[in-house]
């Protein structure tokens, strides 16, 4: 992230095109308003307060690719590391080698994205103890103890913070899909 220095003060810098809702948007706005009232201003020349400008360099982030774990499925990493934490994109339960999924039954796959996932954590220098939080996709809610089951082997305590939900679908049909964050 880039900085500006007004006064001695330093202001994190923001990119306004980078920024795609209206809410941050009108705090960003907001925020340069107040913060360039009088009080800021000098006598002699105005200095705008704000810099509005996102570094898009690479070195703030580098994506995480392993041929142990199945490709990404789209335009997407299977993982991107920034800022000293690991981001791992929805994980399914395919087998690498084949890129279909282990069986049709929830437990297999979740068994396989489970390993997935710590190879992908893995390239990514990090492992299941590292996993701040994570988040479960079921394709039926029903199957919510068969997964805990087998998601408890895997997270050590103190556990992930985590979040469950039931979709309307997943990719390929797949009965699971994990994510996760991991502090490196």
């Amino acid at each position: 992230m880039a900085w500006c220095a007004v006064r001695s003060f330093n202001v994190p810098a923001v990119d306004m095109r980078a920024l795609r809702t209206r809410a941050p948007l009108a705090a960003g706005a907001g925020f340069a308003s107040v913060a360039s009232t009088a009080l800021w201003r000098s006598p002699k020349r105005s200095l705008p307060f704000a810099c509005f400008a996102i570094s898009t360099d690479s070195r703030i982030k580098e994506a995480v690719q392993t041929e142990k774990a199945p490709a990404a499925l789209g335009p997407y990493s299977q993982a991107t590391k920034a800022n000293n934490f690991l981001f791992v994109s929805g994980v399914l339960g395919l087998v690498p080698e084949t890129g279909k999924f282990i069986s049709d039954s929830v437990e297999d796959q979740t068994e396989q994205v489970l390993k997935n996932m710590g190879e992908i954590l893995k390239a990514g220098g990090a492992s299941y103890a590292a996993v701040v939080k994570t988040t479960i996709m079921l394709a039926d809610l029903k199957d919510f103890k068969k997964v805990n089951e087998i998601y408890a082997k895997y997270f050590p305590s103190p556990a992930p913070a985590r979040s469950t939900y039931q979709v309307a679908a997943l990719p390929l049909d797949a009965k699971i899909e994990i994510e996760c964050i991991a502090a490196i």
